[in-house]
């Protein structure tokens, strides 16, 4: 017990951290996130597979892959309401046990509202050991580390989205789809096992604090900047799956084969290596002024898909990638940071907003792309971005007003901090 503690994720507070010590937290954090999300992306990357095992339209079938999106949204907000009073470590790999049950259900379903409903199921455990591990990040790390962390945490997110694709076409090409599910529930069983493993057991969020549910909701949706955070987060998945949902038609029109479609998914391998960085970028910029930086930047690359040139297209989607997913992990920290003690409902809320947000943007930019065409659909795109960018100005006053404060005490002080 004494070596699983020392060797526990992450040390206490008071503890300095080396500089290994960090890379090794960070790097199974980063593992845990893979494991956490990766039935999320995985099934997109079979769906011609499914749609002729199923016999169904390509409409019907991708319904059924993206029912996932409902149990993500209806997850976060229950853990929101009801998580404040769950011990973390013991929901996060629970939740990643109980993943597997319907993930081995999967590989032997061939009823399409069944595969839904699991689908479903996928998506309330996958949320629920998302949202506790996020409120698990921010309480367990010092300030200055926690942006860090979440950044780990969405660097995770990005390569379950990369590599979660390509080992499911792999495996379902060499196996079949039966083998793909099974492999899945297995990799679903690993996640729970590393988190049982490494991360310690919540002490101050004993189901024995009872805190009145409603008023830590009421605190949160009160509270203005996690008011902001909330749009951004929706706009963020909004933008993200419109672009990557219907980008695949912009690109068959410009001469790519469904075999080369595939190679696409690797447009995400740049933000592997841009997303830890959300902690550096908190802090020379502030979370407020790095999220409108990274969105302006994901806004150029909205310009490039404009573009008739494939080359064009693929840089647009890469820098797409890199700003969306480092706004993501800006917001993901800010969100635990402006919470204060309602971390848990502040996280449910925020990733409610988020997956909801995703599922308008499946939905509206599909209907604007048969009506006006790839164009208004980008310039759509561009719109909710910059309306991003204006959410997060209140960020940048919050954090000009704490500053001035803090120079204001520094110097009735005489330059000498307050304890």
């Amino acid at each position: 017990m004494a070596n699983r503690d020392r060797a526990s994720l992450p040390r206490p507070v008071s503890t300095p951290a080396t500089p290994a010590a960090d890379i090794w937290h960070l790097g199974i954090i980063s593992l845990i996130a893979f494991l956490t999300l990766v039935d999320l992306f995985a099934a997109q990357a079979i769906l011609p597979s499914l749609q002729r095992e199923f016999g169904v339209s390509r409409a019907a079938m991708g319904f059924a892959v993206n029912a996932s999106t409902f149990g993500m949204a209806a997850a976060g907000l229950a853990v929101g309401i009801f998580g404040r009073n769950l011990d973390r470590r013991n929901g996060i790999w629970i939740s990643l046990a109980l993943l597997a049950v319907p993930t081995m259900l999967l590989s032997t379903t061939r009823d399409l509202a069944i595969f839904a409903g699991l689908r479903v199921a996928q998506g309330l455990c996958m949320a629920t050991a998302f949202t506790l591990t996020m409120a698990y990040l921010a309480e367990h790390f010092p300030a200055d580390r926690a942006t860090g962390a979440l950044a780990a945490y969405v660097t995770g997110n990005v390569a379950s989205n990369l590599f979660g694709r390509i080992l499911s076409a792999a495996v379902a090409d060499l196996g079949g789809l039966s083998i793909n599910f099974q492999t899945f529930a297995l990799l679903n069983l690993a996640g729970a096992a590393l988190v049982w493993a490494t991360l310690k057991r919540t002490e101050h969020m004993m189901p024995g604090r009872r805190i009145r549910s409603h008023a830590s909701w009421r605190s949160v949706l009160g509270n203005r900047g996690l008011q902001s955070m909330l749009g951004i987060g929706f706009l963020i998945l909004f933008v993200f799956i419109g672009t990557y949902t219907y980008v695949n038609f912009r690109l068959v029109e410009l001469g790519l084969s469904p075999m080369q479609l595939g190679l696409v998914y690797f447009v995400f391998l740049p933000s592997l290596l841009t997303t830890p960085l959300g902690g550096l970028v908190s802090r020379r910029l502030g979370a407020g002024a790095g999220i409108m930086l990274m969105l302006f930047l994901a806004v150029l690359g909205l310009i490039a898909l404009l573009s008739a040139s494939l080359a064009a297209v693929l840089a647009g989607l890469a820098i797409i990638a890199i700003g969306t997913f480092l706004a993501q992990a800006l917001a993901t920290s800010e969100v635990g940071r402006i919470a204060a003690a309602e971390k848990a409902a502040a996280s449910g809320a925020y990733l409610a907003s988020y997956y909801t947000g995703g599922l308008f943007g499946s939905l509206v930019v599909g209907q604007i792309y048969d009506r006006f065409g790839w164009n208004i659909s980008v310039l759509t795109l561009a719109a909710m971005l910059m309306l991003a960018m204006l959410l997060a100005v209140p960020l940048c006053i919050m954090r000009s007003s704490y500053r001035n404060g803090q120079d204001t005490a520094l110097s009735k002080s005489g330059g000498q901090p307050h304890p």
